[in-house]
């Protein structure tokens, strides 16, 4: 008999605690960050009044599947960052991001934010950008998690406040901002209208992390691609739909930022194990799960990789490889990302209980 055979297929087959795995978090959006006890907190505090899907009915029920829906979300989105007054709040809500990825294994975040959202508020977007960049280093030294900031722009808004978010995420790029993307319903507006404020970001030389290939096909992940010279992909998920596509994602080593739940819950699957997953690492992309907005979709960052290890059957094996690729995704240092590697190893050589 074959000892060392035995060993290793019983450490294949055996199931390792996911919240153990380090991973890295490259996919999670400033307000949809919020603990659902905090929202309940803060709009007691202030006697704002939540509709009922944030409270009795929460997580709520969602579909984008059409405009109304889409409108739906992005009105709960609305209501639960309007109880964000004061900066307390706003150090409240990094310092607990941080510490529910580090207890599901995150050692590296990667946060976005639109700082046009909450500008009005905070005294400008230069000002919101200062204090949340303040949060972000007090959370990382306290809750011992590297983090960084994406400052993303709004599909909704004019091209030209893309470029002044991209002129401001320029300003900060050797300070705490790794990135540069463009959320929100990828259906509203021209994506090639906002080439240029990529431009800016990538002549500052940070990431172009735009959303595409969640709500739209593959067409949409081209623009992302040819025109927006897209390096890292918000979803990107639908890029299975064209093997073409995909193969050339996969050759220009583009990342893909797969957010299971929220797609499943935004109408994007119909269930679970419709989600491509399997596809699309056939195929060798660089995946990083992520839990895109955990307030309104209920499920955090260790709940990804649980329900795609559910849902296909993943060995720890594989789990342990899109874990490494969160890694190799991320604007973390070299030194951490080689040591957090290592990490992964000695979680996938532990015999599981």
């Amino acid at each position: 008999m074959d000892r060392n055979r035995d060993e290793g297929e019983a450490r294949e087959s055996a199931v390792r605690s996911l919240a153990e795995l380090p991973k890295a978090h490259l996919h999670l959006h400033f307000t949809g960050s919020m603990r659902h006890a905090t929202l309940l907190e803060l709009a007691e505090r202030d006697g704002h009044h939540l509709p009922d899907a944030l409270v009795e009915d929460w997580p709520p029920t969602l579909s984008a599947a059409d405009e109304k829906g889409w409108f739906r979300f992005q009105r709960l989105y609305d209501v639960a960052r309007s109880v964000l007054r004061t900066e307390d709040d706003v150090r409240r809500l990094v310092h607990e991001a941080a510490e529910d990825d580090r207890r599901d294994g995150g050692r590296w975040l990667e946060i976005q934010v639109d700082p046009s959202g909450y500008a009005a508020k905070f005294g400008g977007i230069t000002a919101f950008t200062d204090l949340v960049l303040d949060a972000v280093r007090e959370a990382s030294r306290d809750v011992g998690i590297g983090m960084a900031v994406v400052i993303a722009a709004n599909r909704t808004r004019h091209p030209m406040d893309a470029r002044t978010l991209a002129r401001l995420a320029a300003q900060y790029a050797d300070r705490g901002v790794v990135g540069f993307g463009l959320s929100n319903d990828e259906r509203r507006g021209s994506t090639r209208d906002f080439a240029p404020a990529f431009r800016i970001a990538e002549r500052a030389g940070l990431l172009l992390d735009p959303h595409g290939g969640e709500l739209l096909g593959p067409e949409s992940i081209r623009v992302c691609v040819e025109d927006l010279h897209a390096q890292r992909l918000g979803h990107g998920v639908r890029a299975a739909e064209d093997p073409d596509l995909l193969d050339l994602i996969v050759s220009r080593g583009i990342a893909l930022e797969v957010c299971p739940v929220s797609n499943v819950a935004l109408g994007v699957y119909t269930d679970l194990s419709s989600v491509p997953l399997p596809d699309l690492m056939a195929a060798g992309a660089t995946i990083a799960l992520g839990a895109d907005d955990p307030l309104l979709f209920g499920s955090q960052l260790a709940g990804q990789y649980a329900t795609m290890r559910a849902a296909h059957d993943l060995t720890d094996t594989q789990l342990a490889d899109l874990a490494r690729s969160s890694f190799q995704a991320s604007r973390a240092p070299e030194t951490d990302k080689q040591r957090w590697l290592g990490e992964i190893d000695e979680w996938l050589g532990r015999m599981a209980p």
